[in-house]
């Protein structure tokens, strides 16, 4: 029977769309050739403004390196005001320019020529500076260039690295110990409330706590599922599969005979198979990873710890992590779902922030302008440690008219409420029995304070009273009966404790 449907037709654009494909293909080759001339130049006029900074530096002749790097910053902060860019990047760019101008100075050529891109020239100066030989070096750069001109930046990055390392004149020794010199971590801002944490470690130990953390993942993962019953249980639990025997041995998984009575561990496993199983754990080996270098990191204690209780009382262990949040009063209330950050730089998601929020030790409330943003104010809700000890100094004791509930039953009360503008300061905070504060806030009784630590009491009934600030130092009748109104040496008040 002759084929009926007609064959199809051969995958690829129309030739209208074909020829524009190429004309496109071509104007893009010819614009990327243009951009790689013009940053060939950027790179050159970066390295002259380099030159400057540097002969600049030596006319000063100073031996401290901050006041011999002064130039440096400030040719690079004038370069950043000028295009609006980070002086420590313009700083680090100009150092770049200096270092291809002076000792990759073919490549530069290869660039303006268009034949490279500038992520070849990334490339080669990242695997080439670190040979410091210079006739090696010319030679290596024009191996690497003739690869760069045919080949990805990937695949020349690779292939030079592995080139240094061959004519590399100097120990593989040496250079590791000086390369280790330059171990650190840094945090990169990515979208969405993300960001990447970065550690430059030696190789060995990088790829060891790699190996670590994705079989912690592989056993959390598999323990998940032998949990919810997603196969393996047997062989999680026995450490082999399970499989009865049929010629009288010992059954491999439970160790007894056929026919043995089943054991209360039997039983209790017999129940279980009727209750609801768990769920799997849905995460990725890769995000269980992430998550176990993360509480690895917040949580553990260094195994190394040459602090004492004089210098790091708890040692390193007791030292927890410390972030800076901003919130906006809306997202924090859950009206809005945007605007709260990390040191008022990264975006974090708001149900992190409320979480942040609600077990942080201490909030400072920023008053903006409605319309320009600018900061008015600002103040903290908790008080910090050092307001605490002069408020427990100056009260004492409940500030409430006639209370006198020590300090360990008080809490601290913005006299001014801090929702309705309060600030936290020492004029402003007292301590109150949980009694009296809860009868401050929920009623019409008010508190206004003076400078001195003397609070004014005002009953819903409009009775005002004043508490002046407990004295520290009482003066007491001299007891030889000296005379009415004499007074001899001092005392702490017979219900305080002394100062």
């Amino acid at each position: 029977m002759a084929d009926l449907l007609a064959p199809p037709s051969p995958m690829g654009p129309s030739p209208d769309d074909g020829d524009r494909l190429r004309a496109l293909v071509a104007e893009i080759r010819a614009v990327t050739a243009d951009v790689a001339r013009l940053q060939a130049t950027l790179i050159r006029r970066r390295a002259e403004v380099m030159q400057i900074a540097l002969a600049e530096v030596a006319r000063a002749g100073s031996r401290a390196s901050r006041e011999r790097e002064m130039p440096i910053r400030s040719a690079a902060l004038e370069i950043a005001v000028a295009t609006k860019s980070h002086d420590l990047t313009v700083q680090r760019e100009l150092d770049d320019a200096y270092t291809l101008t002076e000792k990759f100075s073919s490549t530069v050529d290869a660039l303006e020529s268009g034949r490279i891109t500038l992520r070849h020239v990334q490339a080669v100066l990242e695997t080439g500076v670190v040979i410091d030989d210079d006739e090696t070096r010319r030679g290596w750069e024009e191996v690497v260039l003739s690869r760069a001109e045919r080949d990805s930046p990937a695949r020349v990055r690779a292939f030079a690295r592995e080139l240094a390392e061959s004519v590399q004149p100097e120990g593989m020794t040496t250079r590791h110990a000086r390369a280790a010199r330059a171990r650190g971590v840094s945090v990169r801002d990515l979208a969405d409330g993300m960001a990447e944490l970065s550690v430059i470690l030696p190789a060995t130990v990088a790829y060891g706590i790699r190996d670590r953390l994705r079989r912690q993942a592989a056993v959390i993962r598999a323990s998940s599922r032998a949990v919810a019953g997603d196969g393996g249980t047997d062989e999680l639990a026995t450490g082999g599969p399970s499989h009865a025997s049929s010629d009288g041995d010992p059954d491999s998984a439970t160790g007894r005979l056929p026919g043995d009575t089943a054991t209360a561990a039997d039983r209790a496993t017999a129940s279980r198979a009727d209750t609801p199983r768990a769920s799997p754990d849905e995460r990725t080996l890769a995000q269980i990873g992430a998550d176990l270098c993360a509480d690895l990191l917040l949580t553990a204690a260094p195994t190394i710890d040459p602090t004492t209780e004089a210098t790091c009382p708890g040692g390193l262990g007791a030292i927890r992590a410390q972030i800076q949040i901003t919130v906006p009063v809306l997202t924090l209330l859950g009206h809005t779902d945007a605007g709260a950050a990390v040191a008022g730089r990264s975006p974090i998601d708001p149900e992190s922030a409320r979480h942040l929020a609600a077990h942080a030790p201490g909030w400072d409330r920023v008053l903006c302008d409605p319309v320009t943003g600018t900061v008015l104010e600002v103040d903290r809700y908790s008080p910090s440690a050092a307001q605490r000890r002069y408020l427990a100094a100056r009260d004492q004791h409940c500030r409430a008219p006639g209370c006198r509930a020590p300090l360990t039953r008080c809490q601290l009360d913005h006299n001014h409420e801090a929702q309705h503008g309060g600030a936290t300061t020492l004029t402003n905070l007292c301590h109150l029995c949980v009694r009296h504060h809860t009868l401050k806030t929920e009623t019409a009784w008010s508190v206004t304070q003076e400078s001195d630590g003397t609070l004014h009491f005002r009953s819903p009934l409009g009775q005002r009273v004043t508490e002046t600030p407990p004295p520290r130092i009482m003066f007491l009748p001299d007891s030889d009966g000296a005379g009415e109104g004499h007074t001899t040496g001092t005392s702490t008040p017979p219900d305080a404790a002394p100062f």
